[in-house]
């Protein structure tokens, strides 16, 4: 069987920052890689108002995710048509389409219907905070493991198709160590870091000791670069990851971590990809 894996994201760029230079890597070896987005990133901010109105800018998110799609290798991309829910505390929040006020039992059937019509043998999606709080990624988080338990289990909707059991589910994740290093190459140039400290408490970053992957991806980090600058309404020239010299960042970014979330790993377990064997 083609070895397959099956990325789960909130919104257009996610892909790219969480595991870009993954899904390059592993569709160079000919692995087929699928991408599920949530929503087309409608309330995002607009890096430069020549790009995008408010009105046009979920239009133009979808064909810049469709850029880093085709740039990275994905076979595959879906949308599930929900609306970007907006950062906590906004009035996107209460909107009737966003996606964190859709039933999660609705959402779960079709990442259910997709996972056994796809039959993957990985999945990746967010840890439970979605990187720094964001509620469509905690969402997609709770939704994307409540599915992939569902997908395995026989007396779950067979009218969604036979069960299928992945055989590994990740978190995509980026570890304390990651923003200390960053934002110790930005002291050393003498670039201002205040941001980090309001970008989200330590204890919201994922412990090293609980990353049981970490995936050199020297190899595709130009196809994640080419895909980020894809995103261009998201990623403008005041975006963090600008702030360092190109080559710096590539550099950083040339790691991708992961978490084991099933089977449950042992304790100090250490994986070499995501795929067994």
């Amino acid at each position: 069987m083609q070895r397959s894996l099956l990325a789960v994201y909130a919104h257009p760029d996610d892909e790219a920052f969480s595991a870009g230079g993954a899904i390059a890597h592993y569709a160079a070896q000919g692995v087929r890689v699928y991408l599920v987005c949530a929503t087309r990133g409608e309330v995002g901010e607009i890096s430069d108002s020549s790009l995008a109105t408010p009105d046009t800018l979920g239009q133009v998110r979808e064909d810049e995710l469709r850029c880093a799609a085709e740039t990275i290798g994905v076979s595959e991309l879906i949308f599930l048509d929900y609306r970007d829910s907006g950062m906590a505390g906004t009035t996107e929040n209460q909107d009737p389409r966003a996606f964190i006020n859709a039933p999660d039992e609705e959402v779960a059937q079709k990442l259910v219907a997709i996972i056994r019509r796809l039959q993957p043998m990985v999945i990746a999606t967010f840890e439970p905070n979605g990187g720094y709080g964001h509620p469509d990624h905690i969402a997609v988080h709770r939704r994307t493991v409540q599915a992939f338990h569902a997908a395995a289990d026989p007396g779950y909707r067979p009218e969604l198709g036979a069960p299928w059991q992945t055989s590994r589910l990740f978190y995509s994740a980026i570890p304390r160590s990651f923003f200390i290093e960053m934002r110790q190459q930005m002291e050393e140039l003498g670039i201002d870091t205040r941001e980090f400290d309001s970008f989200g408490d330590s204890a919201l970053r994922w412990p090293d000791e609980k990353i049981h992957v970490i995936l050199d991806v020297s190899s595709t980090v130009e196809d994640k670069w080419q895909a980020l600058n894809c995103h261009r309404t998201q990623f403008g020239p005041d975006n963090l990851f600008r702030r360092l010299p190109d080559e710096r960042v590539k550099l950083l970014m040339s790691r991708e971590y992961f978490a084991l979330a099933w089977p449950e790993p042992q304790p100090g377990q250490k994986l070499e990809g995501l795929f067994p064997g």
